[in-house]
């Protein structure tokens, strides 16, 4: 079984497996600071890019027709915030799993870095710069963005009573598609709840990829996950996923009325997710991390896509 690392800096030594990076602008932080800003995975963005993109999407989807500068600003910080919030949350729940698994033995709860009683304290923090944030939004976005936190505090629970534990996150992350609609718009639109299907389902697929780099690890430790529920036929139910999420965005538009441009961009989305489809490997590890980062340019093309669709 894997030994935790003595400290997230202690990388050296098995830095491959270890999902700790204390490189960049966290290496640039006081040495005081690091243990916090590797709990809320300031190393490791992609966590929050992709919790951001789907508010970006039901911002882009209510703009009229360009979204709103300052929405974006506020949903981009508040990605920050909250997807901290959540890694706490979640390595609060997981610390004594984490220091069983090579690649999150590091974190600073599991390695015992920072003790609950400051993990709990950085959360009351960031809650507060949440809900400031939150309290800049219209009625119906600040509503939702309270009914958010009950699937943000059941999630970690998910993985020890379910084999689904994805489509609870899917059901989470992308809370922000009808998040952003409301607050660019003062509702939710059929199209804004078409077209967060439409994420959830992605969010399903690349979570699954994700999962396949931890899946001996979470059989050993009795977590469940669809990658160990699908294991080898990961790839067609990948393609499902993938499949349901281009046909429910295309759905989404139709209903949106977006033109042309949209339906273009949505392909070349379609076709770098076939991509992804087509070149996993559940065994190779690192091929499946660059997989799941890759779905920030898939979100990004998904963004564009709305924008142009409403633009032209």
């Amino acid at each position: 079984m894997p030994t935790a690392h003595p400290a997230p800096e202690a990388t050296d030594q098995g830095a491959a497996a270890s999902d700790i990076r204390p490189h960049g602008l966290v290496a640039l932080l006081p040495s005081a600071w690091r243990p916090y800003a590797l709990l809320v995975r300031l190393d490791r963005p992609i966590g929050t890019w992709l919790l951001f993109l789907p508010g970006l999407w039901g911002l882009a989807l209510g703009g009229a027709p360009w979204p709103d500068p300052w929405l974006v600003v506020l949903f981009g910080v508040g990605a920050v915030v909250m997807r901290g919030a959540g890694c706490i949350v979640n390595d609060l729940w997981d610390r004594d799993i984490d220091r069983r698994v090579a690649r999150t033995a590091g974190r600073p709860l599991a390695a015992g870095v920072l003790s609950v009683r400051e993990a709990l304290a950085f959360l009351f923090a960031l809650l507060c710069l949440g809900l400031a944030i939150l309290l800049q939004l219209t009625p119906a976005a600040i509503l939702l963005g309270v009914a958010s936190l009950v699937p943000i505090a059941i999630y970690p629970a998910m993985k020890r009573i379910t084999w689904w534990p994805q489509a609870v996150l899917g059901l989470t992350f992308n809370w922000g598609v009808p998040m952003g609609h409301a607050a660019a718009t003062g509702e939710v639109s059929a199209a804004a709840l078409v077209l967060y299907a439409a994420a959830v389902f992605w969010t399903l697929g690349y979570d699954t990829i994700y999962a396949h780099q931890d899946r001996e690890d979470d059989a050993l430790v009795g977590v469940r996950s669809t990658a160990r529920l699908f294991g080898e036929a990961t790839r067609p139910f990948l393609a499902a996923c993938y499949a349901a999420t281009v046909a429910l965005a295309a759905v989404a538009g139709m209903m949106a009325g977006l033109s042309a441009p949209y339906f273009v961009g949505l392909a070349v989305a379609a076709a770098m997710l076939a991509w992804q489809v087509a070149r996993l490997a559940i065994d190779d590890a690192p091929l499946c991390g660059r997989l799941f980062r890759a779905n920030r340019n898939v979100g990004l093309v998904i963004a564009a896509a709305i924008i142009a669709g409403r633009v032209a």
